[in-house]
């Protein structure tokens, strides 16, 4: 099979994983890493073998290049993608896909307008196996109908975590904790109940007030168009980062996750239907291991010449919610989804 050659751009905490994962896939072939830090930007070169760009649009220039990875500050995530799909470069990019929509539509635009290449976005937790196992559920009916859910992040994050140029701030992150951290959850929220009618919410800074310009706490109700509905509360105010829960209630059982653990109760008894892959992030253990399975999935769509299906239009959902939740939060009203 054809190795694809390979550049990432952003060189910071989660670059890393990016590049572990493209050393291991044996499709792709890095040759350039991007940052305007050059200390960052070179020492990332030198550990992976490569090249090093302080400018991403020389990087583009290099016809030996088919995939791009967008891994830097949300609000440079729309302008390098639209760039790089000009280019006629595959791109894969980290969430959230944008700082806002009309951000996020530039992407959808070019992405539509350059149809030899392909957008994916990045929400590895649909890769989870125990995420994968619940949406198997959900599509089956195996458990009957679904007719809740629930979603709660619980996490921490200190002041220092924000002295960068960019987060904490609307104009450049976008928003906070359901930008940034809880949008994973809210998108496998919206993955597992289908289309959605309305979304009421409310965002609060309790615990960053005075360091952050942005939320460090939401709630949001949702309804599906199926009868579903969910609620879901996030906050990076806590004291430590404790374990993400989901549950999912049907009419026939109910299916928790905790953390990466995944648990089936039904009939009066509960089973273990699939438990944590275990990784060596450390303290962002998190993340998970599911990069790596996006990742390579979205290499073999394009070498395949398959059609990504975690793609722009797919990636925006998760984008909407957030986004309408703060609108909701700002105008009292519940956000009603007749249009896009």
């Amino acid at each position: 099979m054809k190795r694809l050659g390979t550049a990432l751009i952003g060189c910071g905490a989660i670059a890393a994983v990016h590049l572990q994962a493209i050393a291991k896939l044996g499709l792709a072939d890095l040759k350039a890493v991007v940052d305007t830090d050059e200390t960052a930007g070179r020492r990332t070169a030198h550990q992976y073998g490569c090249d090093y760009y302080a400018d991403y649009r020389n990087m583009l220039k290099r016809s030996d290049i088919d995939v791009i990875h967008v891994c830097t500050g949300h609000y440079l995530h729309a302008p390098m993608t639209v760039d790089a799909l000009a280019a006629d470069k595959h791109v894969l990019t980290e969430k959230p896909m944008a700082e806002n929509k009309a951000s996020a539509r530039t992407m959808l635009e070019a992405a539509a307008k350059h149809t030899s290449v392909q957008l994916g976005v990045i929400f590895q937790n649909r890769y989870n196996p125990a995420s994968v196992r619940m949406k198997q559920a959900i599509d089956s009916g195996e458990l009957g109908k679904l007719l809740c859910m629930k979603g709660i992040v619980t996490w921490h994050r200190s002041p220092q975590y924000y002295e960068t140029e960019w987060k904490g701030r609307w104009a450049t992150e976008g928003g906070g904790v359901l930008i940034n951290q809880a949008i994973h959850t809210l998108d496998l929220l919206q993955w597992f109940g289908g289309e959605i009618e309305s979304i009421k919410g409310s965002i609060s800074t309790d615990a960053l007030e005075g360091v952050i310009e942005v939320e460090d706490s939401a709630h949001a109700h949702l309804v599906f168009a199926s009868g579903a509905t969910a609620v879901f509360y996030a906050t990076n105010a806590y004291g430590v980062n404790s374990p993400v829960e989901v549950e999912l209630v049907f009419e026939q059982g109910r299916l928790h996750l905790l953390g990466d653990t995944l648990y089936l109760h039904r009939n009066g008894t509960s089973t273990v239907l699939s438990e944590p892959v275990p990784n060596d992030l450390g303290e962002k253990s998190y993340w998970g291991v599911s990069h790596g399975y996006q990742i390579r999935d979205f290499y073999e769509h394009v070498l395949e010449g398959r059609p990504y299906p975690l793609n722009g239009p797919e990636g925006y959902k998760a984008l909407r919610l957030v986004t309408d939740i703060y609108e909701s939060s700002r105008s009292g009203q519940r956000i009603r989804y007749t249009s896009p």
